[in-house]
């Protein structure tokens, strides 16, 4: 379809907040396009939509993960680039040495690209689990990265971090329960080794946001002030205290307040001075997570937002640091921050498509002889709408009066039909007729005036449901369960108007299996505005800054498996290369999941049709083709293919 004149690619740009978000990764191109920057303001682009039928082209059915690793070796280079300015502007006498938490995102390919792209930083990992250390010890082979040990610790998980230092890595065990201490030293006096330890603080300062209740004396991790005083006299006693390195604090995930972190930053660096006083060398400052994603661009100190920038963050860090530590003659410490959601956030792009839309029947139905009085009064009704100028303030009064109207006939038909006095012909002619007036009314309201509630509010009535080819509680279990909001929009398609409003409605049989949540002006919306649907021309609809978490997070609601997923970088000599691919569940594979199995599924269908063409049910064709059907399913994906 040809471009509107009347709407421009900005236009579209605009109205989904994508030059606030989606700086510096993604931008429309003239064709109407999405496209992807991989590597930000340094050169090389890709067209989304062209790289998705290329990709369709390989087999790769929607719905579909593109994950772009160039984005993820950029935001390693922005993260570390921002630590080094702020570190020569407020002359530090140390450096900063970051590491990737694990369970922001465990996917093989993901986590070997942070270890190799990191590698010129000394870029570490951190770990949470007995299994995540398992990745993180394989991975990182560095002897100046650092391994952070964090999460509830059995013996078995200390005495691998200890049995790792002699490997020549840097674990660093991270005491963030008291009873992890005697464990600690226990393991050390049977090993006849120790690792580098390290102490979690419960901070008095407060969060802010969805994760701030997650923090302050009744944080699930991390020990009191008495219980670090006591820690510290433990490892004394033990002869421990030479190994005590690291002082760590966590003030949540997605902080969008900067205040929050200033204020912990000084608490802990205070901390971190009379730590040293006491006899530990220490060495290390962990700030924790919480680097923020501008989800929706508003640049506020909102759940989807955040009031500071990587370097606003960077310069608070490395300045209220050196501010507690200089006056005491402390040598300042390495600096240690767990970016998980800002390293991996912006990486990946979830393309569906979609399948088709409902909206309400307000299609005119013909005349009929002999109609009903209240359908001749919604038809006259309807006639004096579509006979009122549009545009116009005036007719404000009118369309109001006409709506009232329409509502009133509309509920005299339904109390009609319930005495028997109207068919079910005739008021299916009512509804229609009652939705027909209010896409009327919609397409006469003027612009930029104070329109009346309940004429505003028509806009979102007729709002159609778009059915997506994904599932949520696979793909964005955070929309469902935490309300998360990450930008959506048509990658297609955007150099002309938008027309409907709309949300998505996913594949899965629950009524909490939708996308009804928006960017807006400062606070989301329910509704998006979208493109009525071609028959020839797929509507596609990306959701981004997904990286983080969304992946491992999912589950098989209605055994809807993972999407297919590909690992996308940019050529040397232009163009792209596909790095790897990971084919998405088939439903072979989800029904072993749940302990089917489905060789006996199959042998148990194979036996009831034989049955069936014994009584003469069923043809031995029709039979055949019902198994092939079956055996070709559990071959395909879960998601829905033309």
């Amino acid at each position: 379809m040809a471009a509107d004149a009347r709407w421009s690619i900005a236009d579209s740009a605009a109205l989904y907040g994508l030059e606030r978000w989606g700086e510096p990764y993604f931008s429309v191109n003239a064709r109407g396009h999405v496209i992807v920057q991989p590597r930000g303001d340094r050169g090389g682009a890709l067209d989304l939509v062209e790289l998705v039928q290329e990709l369709e082209g390989r087999n790769l059915s929607l719905p579909l993960l593109i994950r772009f690793d160039d984005i993820l070796e950029d935001r390693l280079e922005r993260l570390h680039a921002a630590f080094e300015r702020a570190i020569a502007q407020y002359g530090y006498a140390g450096r900063y040495q970051g590491v990737f938490p694990v369970k922001c995102n465990q996917q093989r390919h993901v986590v070997e690209e942070l270890a190799e792209s990191g590698r010129r930083w000394h870029f570490g990992l951190e770990a949470g689990s007995k299994a995540e250390l398992l990745i993180a010890l394989s991975l990182v082979d560095d002897p100046e990265a650092l391994l952070i040990c964090n999460g509830y610790k059995d013996q078995r998980y200390i005495e691998t971090a200890i049995l790792a230092r002699r490997l020549g890595r840097q674990p660093v065990v991270v005491i963030e329960q008291a009873d992890e201490v005697e464990r600690i030293i226990r393991a050390s006096r049977a090993l006849g080794a120790a690792p580098f330890i390290g102490i979690r603080a419960k901070l008095s300062s407060r969060s802010t946001g969805r994760w701030g209740s997650s923090v302050g004396e009744k944080a699930k991790f991390g020990l009191t002030i008495p219980d670090v005083l006591a820690t510290v006299e433990a490892l004394r006693e033990a002869g421990l205290l030479g190994d005590l390195r690291l002082l760590h604090f966590h003030v949540g995930s997605q902080i969008n307040d900067i205040a929050v972190l200033k204020d912990a930053l000084q608490e802990a660096g205070q901390i971190y001075v009379e730590l040293t006083k006491l006899g530990a060398p220490m060495g290390f400052l962990d700030v924790g997570g919480g680097l923020g994603v501008d989800y929706d661009g508003s640049r506020t100190a909102t759940a989807a937002s955040t009031n500071y920038s990587l370097q606003n963050y960077a310069n608070d860090v490395v300045a209220t640091v050196r501010e507690c530590c200089e006056p005491h003659g402390v040598t300042v410490p390495t600096l240690v921050s767990e970016s998980g959601r800002a390293i991996a956030s912006h990486f990946s792009v979830l393309v569906f498509n979609v399948l088709g839309t409902a909206t309400l029947p307000s299609a005119i139905p013909e005349l009929q002889e002999s109609e009903p009085l209240i359908v001749r009064n919604l038809r006259e009704t309807l006639h004096g709408i579509t006979t009122t100028a549009s545009g116009d303030e005036a007719v404000l009064s009118r369309l109001q009066e006409a709506w009232n109207d329409a509502i009133k006939f509309k509920e005299d038909a339904l109390a009609a039909f319930r005495l028997g006095y109207l068919t079910l012909p005739q008021r299916a002619m009512a509804e229609q007729l009652t939705w027909a007036c209010a896409e009327a009314i919609v397409e006469r309201l003027p612009r930029g005036s104070a329109i009346p509630d309940d004429l505003r509010q028509l806009r979102g009535a007729m709002a159609g449901t778009y059915y997506a080819n994904l599932s949520v509680f696979r793909s964005a279990p955070d929309t469902w369960a935490i309300e998360q909001l990450f930008p959506l929009m048509p990658i297609n398609r955007l150099d002309q108007e938008p027309t409907r409003l709309g949300h998505f409605a996913d594949l899965t049989c629950d009524s909490d299996g939708k996308l009804a949540r928006f960017i807006g002006d400062g606070q989301a919306k329910p509704l998006l505005e979208l493109h009525d649907l071609n028959p020839d021309e797929p509507y596609l609809i990306g959701m981004f800054l997904g990286g983080a978490y969304q992946e491992v997070m999912g589950n098989l609601h209605n055994l809807f498996g993972s999407t297919n997923a590909v690992h996308i970088r940019l050529a040397p000599g232009g163009g792209y290369q596909v790095d790897h691919v990971v084919r998405g569940n088939t439903n072979a594979q989800v029904l072993e999941a749940m302990e089917h199995n489905p060789g006996l599924l199959l042998e148990r269908l194979r036996v009831t049709s034989e049955a069936a063409i014994q009584r003469g049910q069923l043809k031995i064709s029709e039979a055949r083709r019902l198994m092939d059907h079956l055996e070709t399913s559990l071959r395909q994906t879960t998601y829905l293919q033309e």
